[in-house]
């Protein structure tokens, strides 16, 4: 039986990334020796990491005067990095999930800490709205998409201070206006490669403001100056990102990318509102993610969410069980995933519906 993944990640890889990643984890460009034991040093991956950086430049545009870096750690550790070297004295954050929660816990760390608006108040069921980014701040930071809770900020919002993005579960997802952000940022394992490699991209001249001393391997500096290389990188990861890359740029670029991942949703969206059984969980249209699709059974039948869920697995349906703290269901339909697969969980909910 096909499997359709819609894990929230790690995630669905494209076909193309699995294969020649695999490949190169056989035999690297005949070299006789796997991408998993050839020095980071060596002319092969030289190439890889400089491909795989200039696809990030020319998939989204980048301007001259940034820098992007291959790390690692996650997104986790970017949460104390970016503070580590932007926060001066207050920082401003848009709470809209875990994530950005988690964000802002870690940079009350390092200095004041202003909570411009928060959608806590309803477990993230919307994106806040009407709130005044403050001009006296180091800088804003935002979460673009809740892969728990199912809303997205999907416009490059204009900021009179320097804008910083988690973008790690929709980057290039649709197109984006990298000059609106001082910084963008995600782990890998959405809508890249395999988790063990960071994105950060990074506008040069917003960093060396800092008094206090920061530790070598968590200043972006020296990240840029080693080309990423300062030490060791996630060989295999950025192995695997560099074709998830080449098969976005063949596919047509994020702006393709775009159009499809609309379709898809819309066609998902579409079935929860006319389904008898089932209902989002996101009020407001406009608010719903691209990516992460979260719905519940309606009142009348909440009984019946672990039928459901059976239901839906003996049909090949994998990773749509709703995340601990919100119940119901969650498809992630990042870039990877196919029309098809779409498609087939949607004549799922159908039938499921007919059956009672």
């Amino acid at each position: 039986m096909k499997k359709h993944n819609f894990s929230a990640g790690p995630s669905i890889l494209s076909p193309y990334t699995i294969k020649n990643t695999a490949d190169g984890i056989m035999d690297l460009n005949n070299s006789g020796l796997s991408v998993m034991e050839i020095s980071h040093r060596s002319k092969d991956f030289m190439a890889i990491m400089d491909e795989t950086q200039q696809l990030f430049v020319e998939l989204l545009d980048i301007p001259t005067g940034y820098s992007v870096l291959l790390l690692q750690g996650g997104a986790s550790m970017q949460f104390c990095m970016i503070p580590y070297n932007l926060l001066k004295t207050k920082a401003a954050y848009l709470d809209t999930g875990a994530w950005a929660n988690k964000a802002v816990k870690e940079a009350k760390l390092f200095g004041d800490v202003d909570v411009v608006a928060s959608s806590k108040d309803t477990t993230y069921s919307y994106i806040p709205k009407g709130y005044a980014i403050p001009s006296d701040v180091d800088y804003f930071h935002i979460t673009t998409n809740n892969t728990i809770y199912g809303t997205e900020i999907k416009e490059d919002m204009d900021s009179p201070v320097n804008l910083v993005a988690d973008m790690s579960s929709d980057i290039f997802s649709r197109p984006v206006d990298v000059s609106k952000y001082a910084l963008i940022y995600g782990g890998a394992q959405k809508n890249l490669a395999p988790a063990g490699v960071t994105f950060v991209i990074v506008k040069d001249d917003i960093l060396g403001n800092m008094d206090r001393a920061i530790p070598t391997m968590l200043d972006y500096r020296t990240h840029i100056d080693k080309g990423s290389m300062f030490n060791t990188p996630p060989c295999v990861s950025i192995y695997a990102a560099m074709h998830t890359l080449r098969w976005y740029k063949e596919q047509g670029g994020v702006a393709a990318m775009y159009k499809l991942n609309m379709e898809k949703a819309g066609m998902l969206y579409d079935e929860i509102e006319r389904n008898s059984v089932f209902t989002s969980g996101i009020g407001d249209e406009a608010d719903r993610s691209i990516m992460n699709v979260t719905f519940v059974m309606k009142d009348e039948y909440k009984e019946k969410e672990a039928d459901f869920l059976a239901f839906a697995i003996g049909r090949g349906m994998s990773g749509i069980k709703g995340h601990r703290s919100v119940g119901g269901f969650r498809a992630s339909i990042y870039n990877a995933m196919p029309k098809s697969s779409v498609e087939a969980l949607i004549d799922t909910m159908k039938d499921f519906e007919k059956s009672l």
